[in-house]
Protein backbone atom coordinates (compact mmCIF):
# COMPACT_ATOMS: atom_id res chain seq x y z
CA UNK A 1 0.00 0.00 0.00
CA UNK A 2 1.56 3.25 -0.75
CA UNK A 3 1.74 5.59 2.16
CA UNK A 4 3.76 9.04 0.09
CA UNK A 5 6.48 10.21 1.98
CA UNK A 6 5.69 13.97 3.39
CA UNK A 7 8.25 16.00 5.51
CA UNK A 8 7.68 18.22 8.25
CA UNK A 9 7.36 21.66 5.82
CA UNK A 10 4.21 19.71 3.59
CA UNK A 11 6.71 18.73 0.96
CA UNK A 12 5.40 15.52 -0.83
CA UNK A 13 8.25 12.87 -2.28
CA UNK A 14 7.58 12.35 -5.84
CA UNK A 15 11.21 12.11 -7.26
CA UNK A 16 14.43 9.90 -6.99
CA UNK A 17 17.73 10.31 -8.62
CA UNK A 18 19.86 7.28 -8.60
CA UNK A 19 23.96 7.48 -9.50
CA UNK A 20 24.78 4.45 -10.65
CA UNK A 21 28.17 5.61 -10.70
CA UNK A 22 31.25 8.21 -9.76
CA UNK A 23 33.07 7.83 -12.73
CA UNK A 24 32.49 9.95 -15.79
CA UNK A 25 34.42 9.90 -18.66
CA UNK A 26 35.33 14.22 -18.76
CA UNK A 27 36.48 15.96 -15.92
CA UNK A 28 34.56 19.41 -16.24
CA UNK A 29 36.15 22.21 -13.96
CA UNK A 30 33.15 22.67 -12.01
CA UNK A 31 31.95 19.46 -11.36
CA UNK A 32 35.88 16.89 -10.88
CA UNK A 33 38.77 17.79 -11.68
CA UNK A 34 41.60 15.62 -11.85
CA UNK A 35 43.30 13.20 -9.71
CA UNK A 36 39.98 12.45 -8.56
CA UNK A 37 39.79 9.03 -6.35
CA UNK A 38 36.56 6.97 -6.82
CA UNK A 39 34.04 4.27 -4.58
CA UNK A 40 35.58 1.19 -4.95
CA UNK A 41 33.62 -1.26 -7.10
CA UNK A 42 32.27 -3.95 -4.48
CA UNK A 43 30.83 -0.44 -2.31
CA UNK A 44 28.86 0.73 -5.99
CA UNK A 45 25.32 -0.64 -5.57
CA UNK A 46 24.35 -3.50 -8.10
CA UNK A 47 21.65 -2.87 -10.82
CA UNK A 48 20.14 -5.93 -8.81
CA UNK A 49 19.69 -3.65 -5.59
CA UNK A 50 19.18 -0.26 -7.91
CA UNK A 51 15.89 -2.42 -9.16
CA UNK A 52 15.06 -3.35 -5.42
CA UNK A 53 15.38 0.33 -4.64
CA UNK A 54 12.80 1.63 -7.47
CA UNK A 55 10.18 -0.73 -6.16
CA UNK A 56 10.49 0.04 -2.44
CA UNK A 57 10.39 3.79 -4.01
CA UNK A 58 6.67 3.03 -5.48
CA UNK A 59 5.97 2.69 -1.47
CA UNK A 60 6.94 6.00 -0.88
CA UNK A 61 4.96 8.08 -3.58
CA UNK A 62 7.83 7.90 -6.12
CA UNK A 63 6.83 8.38 -9.89
CA UNK A 64 9.84 9.67 -11.29
CA UNK A 65 13.41 8.02 -11.10
CA UNK A 66 16.20 9.87 -13.16
CA UNK A 67 19.75 7.83 -12.94
CA UNK A 68 22.58 9.90 -12.80
CA UNK A 69 26.47 9.90 -12.45
CA UNK A 70 29.37 10.63 -13.23
CA UNK A 71 28.42 9.86 -16.61
CA UNK A 72 25.82 6.60 -16.40
CA UNK A 73 27.35 4.91 -19.84
CA UNK A 74 30.42 4.46 -18.96
CA UNK A 75 29.14 1.65 -16.42
CA UNK A 76 29.18 -1.76 -18.12
CA UNK A 77 25.87 -2.69 -18.95
CA UNK A 78 24.07 0.24 -18.10
CA UNK A 79 21.75 0.67 -21.31
CA UNK A 80 20.69 -2.85 -20.82
CA UNK A 81 19.77 -2.02 -17.61
CA UNK A 82 17.51 0.96 -18.24
CA UNK A 83 15.55 -1.44 -20.90
CA UNK A 84 15.14 -4.23 -18.23
CA UNK A 85 14.24 -1.09 -15.79
CA UNK A 86 11.64 0.47 -18.25
CA UNK A 87 10.19 -3.43 -18.93
CA UNK A 88 9.82 -3.96 -15.16
CA UNK A 89 8.29 -0.71 -13.60
CA UNK A 90 6.07 0.50 -16.95
CA UNK A 91 4.42 2.77 -14.54
CA UNK A 92 7.64 4.33 -13.83
CA UNK A 93 8.62 7.45 -15.10
CA UNK A 94 12.08 6.48 -16.17
CA UNK A 95 14.77 9.08 -17.64
CA UNK A 96 18.68 9.86 -17.65
CA UNK A 97 20.99 12.69 -17.03
CA UNK A 98 24.02 11.94 -19.54
CA UNK A 99 26.54 13.92 -21.21
CA UNK A 100 25.75 12.21 -24.30
CA UNK A 101 29.38 11.34 -25.60
CA UNK A 102 28.18 7.65 -25.00
CA UNK A 103 24.56 7.50 -25.41
CA UNK A 104 24.47 7.46 -29.65
CA UNK A 105 24.24 3.35 -30.32
CA UNK A 106 21.96 2.97 -27.75
CA UNK A 107 19.26 5.96 -28.34
CA UNK A 108 17.19 3.48 -30.75
CA UNK A 109 16.84 0.93 -27.93
CA UNK A 110 15.69 2.93 -25.27
CA UNK A 111 13.24 4.48 -27.13
CA UNK A 112 11.93 1.48 -27.83
CA UNK A 113 11.88 0.70 -24.15
CA UNK A 114 10.16 3.41 -23.21
CA UNK A 115 12.43 5.91 -22.64
CA UNK A 116 11.05 9.15 -23.69
CA UNK A 117 13.00 11.95 -21.80
CA UNK A 118 17.06 12.55 -21.48
CA UNK A 119 18.50 15.55 -20.12
CA UNK A 120 22.07 16.31 -21.65
CA UNK A 121 24.89 18.39 -20.30
CA UNK A 122 26.18 21.39 -22.83
CA UNK A 123 27.85 24.19 -21.45
CA UNK A 124 29.00 25.76 -24.73
CA UNK A 125 28.02 26.07 -28.48
CA UNK A 126 32.21 26.26 -28.88
CA UNK A 127 34.42 23.56 -29.89
CA UNK A 128 37.36 25.06 -28.38
CA UNK A 129 35.62 26.36 -25.12
CA UNK A 130 34.15 23.00 -24.65
CA UNK A 131 37.29 21.12 -24.41
CA UNK A 132 39.34 23.60 -22.26
CA UNK A 133 35.77 23.12 -19.60
CA UNK A 134 35.35 18.95 -19.61
CA UNK A 135 39.02 18.24 -20.69
CA UNK A 136 37.84 16.35 -23.60
CA UNK A 137 36.91 16.90 -27.82
CA UNK A 138 33.80 15.33 -27.39
CA UNK A 139 31.78 18.56 -28.68
CA UNK A 140 30.85 17.30 -32.23
CA UNK A 141 29.41 13.48 -30.73
CA UNK A 142 27.51 15.97 -28.41
CA UNK A 143 26.07 17.77 -30.68
CA UNK A 144 25.06 14.54 -32.78
CA UNK A 145 23.61 12.86 -30.16
CA UNK A 146 21.06 15.35 -29.22
CA UNK A 147 20.01 15.39 -32.71
CA UNK A 148 19.61 11.26 -32.92
CA UNK A 149 17.80 11.39 -29.56
CA UNK A 150 15.49 14.21 -31.24
CA UNK A 151 14.71 11.98 -34.08
CA UNK A 152 13.97 9.02 -32.15
CA UNK A 153 11.13 11.36 -30.53
CA UNK A 154 12.67 12.06 -27.35
CA UNK A 155 11.86 14.62 -24.90
CA UNK A 156 15.49 16.27 -25.08
CA UNK A 157 16.74 19.43 -22.12
CA UNK A 158 19.84 20.52 -22.57
CA UNK A 159 21.32 21.64 -19.75
CA UNK A 160 24.16 24.87 -18.97
CA UNK A 161 26.01 25.82 -16.11
CA UNK A 162 25.99 29.56 -16.40
CA UNK A 163 29.52 30.76 -15.13
CA UNK A 164 30.75 34.21 -15.49
CA UNK A 165 33.70 34.65 -17.58
CA UNK A 166 33.16 30.84 -19.33
CA UNK A 167 29.98 31.27 -21.16
CA UNK A 168 28.27 34.82 -20.38
CA UNK A 169 29.78 36.08 -23.83
CA UNK A 170 27.50 33.12 -25.68
CA UNK A 171 23.93 34.30 -25.52
CA UNK A 172 23.30 34.63 -29.24
CA UNK A 173 24.89 30.61 -29.86
CA UNK A 174 22.78 29.65 -27.07
CA UNK A 175 19.23 31.60 -28.63
CA UNK A 176 19.96 29.96 -32.11
CA UNK A 177 20.70 26.35 -30.83
CA UNK A 178 17.25 26.45 -29.09
CA UNK A 179 15.71 28.23 -31.79
CA UNK A 180 16.34 25.94 -34.40
CA UNK A 181 14.88 22.34 -32.35
CA UNK A 182 12.35 21.28 -30.27
CA UNK A 183 14.07 21.05 -27.05
CA UNK A 184 14.42 22.52 -23.64
CA UNK A 185 17.51 24.73 -23.41
CA UNK A 186 18.17 25.56 -19.28
CA UNK A 187 20.50 27.68 -17.68
CA UNK A 188 21.54 26.21 -14.28
CA UNK A 189 23.00 28.88 -11.98
CA UNK A 190 27.12 27.48 -10.54
CA UNK A 191 26.53 26.21 -7.30
CA UNK A 192 28.90 26.11 -4.32
CA UNK A 193 28.94 22.11 -4.36
CA UNK A 194 32.26 20.86 -4.61
CA UNK A 195 35.93 22.34 -2.90
CA UNK A 196 37.57 21.98 -6.07
CA UNK A 197 35.37 23.88 -8.37
CA UNK A 198 37.08 27.18 -7.55
CA UNK A 199 33.23 28.40 -6.31
CA UNK A 200 32.81 31.97 -5.16
CA UNK A 201 30.06 34.35 -5.98
CA UNK A 202 31.67 36.51 -8.37
CA UNK A 203 31.38 33.67 -10.84
CA UNK A 204 27.30 33.11 -10.23
CA UNK A 205 25.81 33.97 -13.75
CA UNK A 206 22.32 35.28 -11.88
CA UNK A 207 18.91 33.89 -13.54
CA UNK A 208 17.96 37.75 -13.78
CA UNK A 209 21.16 38.41 -15.76
CA UNK A 210 20.52 35.16 -18.11
CA UNK A 211 16.97 36.78 -18.65
CA UNK A 212 18.14 40.15 -19.34
CA UNK A 213 20.93 39.25 -21.91
CA UNK A 214 18.41 36.48 -23.19
CA UNK A 215 15.97 39.18 -24.18
CA UNK A 216 18.38 41.06 -26.52
CA UNK A 217 18.43 38.30 -28.92
CA UNK A 218 14.73 36.55 -28.90
CA UNK A 219 11.09 37.77 -27.66
CA UNK A 220 10.78 35.61 -24.79
CA UNK A 221 7.57 34.77 -23.55
CA UNK A 222 6.76 33.31 -20.28
CA UNK A 223 5.22 29.57 -20.07
CA UNK A 224 2.19 29.42 -17.74
CA UNK A 225 0.86 26.48 -16.70
CA UNK A 226 2.23 22.55 -15.72
CA UNK A 227 2.33 21.09 -18.99
CA UNK A 228 4.90 18.51 -19.53
CA UNK A 229 7.20 20.79 -20.68
CA UNK A 230 6.33 22.91 -17.14
CA UNK A 231 7.41 20.46 -14.27
CA UNK A 232 10.70 20.47 -12.36
CA UNK A 233 12.55 23.62 -10.90
CA UNK A 234 13.10 25.43 -13.84
CA UNK A 235 10.98 28.72 -15.04
CA UNK A 236 10.48 28.28 -18.80
CA UNK A 237 9.91 30.93 -21.85
CA UNK A 238 9.28 30.11 -25.42
CA UNK A 239 11.23 32.04 -28.39
CA UNK A 240 9.02 34.04 -30.07
CA UNK A 241 9.43 32.04 -33.83
CA UNK A 242 11.43 29.38 -32.77
CA UNK A 243 10.76 25.95 -32.32
CA UNK A 244 12.53 25.55 -29.00
CA UNK A 245 12.15 27.06 -25.39
CA UNK A 246 14.79 28.30 -22.68
CA UNK A 247 15.01 27.83 -18.88
CA UNK A 248 16.29 29.31 -15.86
CA UNK A 249 17.00 27.32 -12.58
CA UNK A 250 18.41 29.46 -9.88
CA UNK A 251 18.95 27.47 -6.89
CA UNK A 252 21.66 30.12 -5.73
CA UNK A 253 19.70 33.15 -6.15
CA UNK A 254 16.02 32.70 -5.97
CA UNK A 255 15.77 29.13 -4.73
CA UNK A 256 13.00 26.61 -4.82
CA UNK A 257 13.24 25.10 -1.74
CA UNK A 258 9.57 25.36 -0.54
CA UNK A 259 8.43 22.96 -3.64
CA UNK A 260 11.47 20.26 -3.60
CA UNK A 261 9.95 16.82 -4.11
CA UNK A 262 13.50 14.92 -4.86
CA UNK A 263 15.76 12.58 -2.93
CA UNK A 264 19.11 11.45 -4.31
CA UNK A 265 20.37 7.93 -3.52
CA UNK A 266 24.65 7.97 -4.75
CA UNK A 267 25.93 5.49 -6.44
CA UNK A 268 27.98 3.79 -3.07
CA UNK A 269 24.19 3.82 -1.86
CA UNK A 270 24.21 6.80 0.64
CA UNK A 271 21.19 8.95 1.00
CA UNK A 272 20.99 12.83 0.43
CA UNK A 273 18.24 14.49 1.46
CA UNK A 274 19.18 17.53 0.20
CA UNK A 275 21.80 18.83 -2.39
CA UNK A 276 23.56 21.31 0.15
CA UNK A 277 23.48 18.92 3.08
CA UNK A 278 26.65 16.55 3.52
CA UNK A 279 24.53 14.88 6.08
CA UNK A 280 24.00 11.00 4.37
CA UNK A 281 22.35 8.26 5.66
CA UNK A 282 23.68 4.95 5.05
CA UNK A 283 21.27 2.23 2.71
CA UNK A 284 23.95 -0.29 1.30
CA UNK A 285 24.07 -2.08 4.87
CA UNK A 286 20.37 -2.53 5.17
CA UNK A 287 20.10 -3.55 1.82
CA UNK A 288 22.74 -6.34 1.60
CA UNK A 289 21.84 -7.77 4.86
CA UNK A 290 20.08 -11.01 4.36
CA UNK A 291 17.31 -10.67 7.76
CA UNK A 292 16.71 -6.43 6.65
CA UNK A 293 16.41 -5.43 3.04
CA UNK A 294 13.80 -2.95 1.45
CA UNK A 295 12.02 -3.02 4.41
CA UNK A 296 14.28 -1.44 6.41
CA UNK A 297 15.91 0.64 3.53
CA UNK A 298 11.98 2.51 3.75
CA UNK A 299 11.71 2.60 7.19
CA UNK A 300 15.57 4.62 7.20
CA UNK A 301 14.26 6.89 3.94
CA UNK A 302 11.22 7.79 5.50
CA UNK A 303 12.55 8.81 8.94
CA UNK A 304 15.33 10.68 7.37
CA UNK A 305 12.78 12.07 4.71
CA UNK A 306 10.60 13.38 7.37
CA UNK A 307 13.06 15.81 8.49
CA UNK A 308 14.28 17.09 4.98
CA UNK A 309 15.90 20.48 5.06
CA UNK A 310 15.12 23.66 3.56
CA UNK A 311 18.08 24.25 1.31
CA UNK A 312 18.48 27.34 1.15
CA UNK A 313 18.77 28.09 5.22
CA UNK A 314 21.83 25.79 4.87
CA UNK A 315 23.29 27.81 1.99
CA UNK A 316 23.15 30.67 4.52
CA UNK A 317 25.01 28.77 6.94
CA UNK A 318 27.41 27.77 4.24
CA UNK A 319 28.21 31.32 3.71
CA UNK A 320 30.18 31.80 6.96
CA UNK A 321 31.98 28.72 6.74
CA UNK A 322 35.71 29.86 5.66
CA UNK A 323 34.93 27.79 1.93
CA UNK A 324 31.58 28.97 1.74
CA UNK A 325 30.77 25.68 -0.34
CA UNK A 326 29.12 21.61 0.44
CA UNK A 327 32.01 20.28 0.89
CA UNK A 328 31.16 17.06 -1.26
CA UNK A 329 32.27 17.07 -4.66
CA UNK A 330 29.27 17.23 -7.63
CA UNK A 331 30.21 13.78 -9.22
CA UNK A 332 30.21 11.99 -5.96
CA UNK A 333 26.56 13.35 -5.12
CA UNK A 334 25.00 12.58 -8.54
CA UNK A 335 23.92 16.12 -9.56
Amino acid sequence: MIAPLEDVHGRSVSYMRISVTDRCNLRCTYCAGEGMEFIPHPDILRYEEILELIGMSRNLGVEKIRFTGGEPFVRKGFADFMVAAAGRFPEMDLCVTTNATLIGKHVEGLARAGVRRVNISLDTMDREKYERITGRDEYLTVRENIDRCLDAGMTVKVNAVAMRGVNDDEMPGFIDFARDRDLDFRFIEFMPVGLETGWDDSRVWSAKDILAEARKYADLTPVIGEGKRRRGPARMYDIGGGKGRIGLISPYTNHFCATCNRLRITSDGLLRTCLFSDKVFRLRPALRHPRLGTETVERIIRAAGRNKPIGHELLEHMAADEHGVCRTRMASIGG
